[in-house]
């Protein structure tokens, strides 16, 4: 029997962020070069000629950061931006490094002109945070021997390199790190005919057999997410095995996406139950959000950090001071008919 709080903490298949399920296939997949990375052709076309530059003048490029939603390629740039330089990658994330210590060793470590790839940079400690900043601007650290009266500052060169951070929440980093980056790019969501090629490519380098149209119909449902699209091919799979002959066709990506309860905008079970309860239970809204998530049995940060990005986006949820309503595209989408507002209130 499976028992509903196993169920809470298995990971939706929508979810943007990296999950045991795409294993190692998700490095096999990553392009190598700003030729083959699909889509963020403006990210792409600065970047690429930021490095042409920098390597013309056989200087390190300057740091940089990406911010936007997960799962759009960040660390898929950082890597092909190492590659482009033809430079080493150092890869680590802000958590990792707990300890002043741990930073100097990785500065330390690296060789002229490398790249030092730090995810969920906004979640360094403070006093990591404040080492970085004389080695960014100056290429030094500055570390503290000993306690107390006997204790003596000692300055460190460090060998030209370039940090790349990244981070989903770009306005939780402090503001003396956020002006060292040279360069900041903000990756957006894709196109569907973007993710389409993104799952055409996908599928060849796992040696899938996928038509055009299935392909469109796995990339309509990704939500905007190269890292959804690539999950869903691999889950379309299975069923195109067990119940055609082995190839993606709509029709069997329609089949296998409607098992997983994922319709045609990429909205899952956890969307539409959360919307239907402010529009059933709550007679649209407003409803707090600490409120919402209790009568859905859902943590309130999974409710905000997940799904209502994705809602606002497509314009079916709203933000009020009293908590958040429904609009009239939710009822729509669902089949429901919107109740008439009171003379003298907005709709939204």
């Amino acid at each position: 029997m499976i028992h509903t709080e196993d169920m809470e903490f298995a990971p939706r298949v929508v979810t943007p962020e990296n999950t045991a399920e795409d294993g190692d296939n998700e490095i096999t997949l990553r392009p190598q070069t700003l030729n083959e990375y699909i889509g963020q052709d403006k990210v792409k076309q600065k970047i690429a000629i930021y490095i042409r530059a920098a390597k013309g003048r056989g200087e390190p490029l300057d740091h940089v950061l990406l911010y936007g939603p997960p799962g759009l390629g960040k660390t898929t740039l950082s890597s092909i931006i190492a590659h482009e330089m033809g430079v080493n990658l150092r890869v680590t994330t802000g958590p990792a490094i707990e300890k002043p210590g741990d930073l100097v060793s990785l500065l330390t470590g690296l060789s002229d002109n490398d790249v030092l790839f730090i995810d969920e940079i906004h979640r360094l400690p403070r006093p990591v945070e404040e080492l970085l900043y004389p080695a960014l601007e100056d290429r030094v650290i500055d570390i503290i021997i000993g306690k107390g009266p006997s204790a003596r500052s000692i300055r460190m060169d460090l060998k030209p390199f370039t940090l790349i951070g990244a981070t989903t929440r770009a306005g939780q980093l402090s503001a003396p790190l956020r002006d060292r980056f040279g360069v900041i790019e903000r990756l957006e969501l894709y196109s569907t005919s973007q993710l389409t090629d993104i799952v055409r490519r996908s599928a060849m380098i796992l040696g899938i057999p996928c038509d055009g149209d299935g392909a469109e119909e796995i990339a309509g449902r990704a939500r905007g997410t190269p890292r959804i699209a690539n999950r869903l091919l691999k889950r379309v799979r299975d069923f195109a095995d067990v119940m055609g002959n082995g190839r993606i066709t709509k029709e069997i990506a329609s089949i296998a996406l409607s098992h997983l309860e994922i319709d045609g905008l990429g909205l899952d079970s956890l969307d539409r139950r959360m919307l239907s309860m402010i529009i059933k239970g709550y007679a649209g809204g407003p409803v707090g959000l600490e409120t919402l998530a209790a009568a859905i049995n859902e943590e309130a940060v999974t409710l905000e950090d997940v799904c209502e990005p994705y809602l606002m986006q497509l314009g079916f949820l709203g933000r009020t001071p009293r908590g958040r309503v429904a609009t009239r595209l939710a009822y729509e989408h669902l089949g429901l008919t919107e109740p008439e507002k009171p003379d003298g209130q907005l709709e939204l």
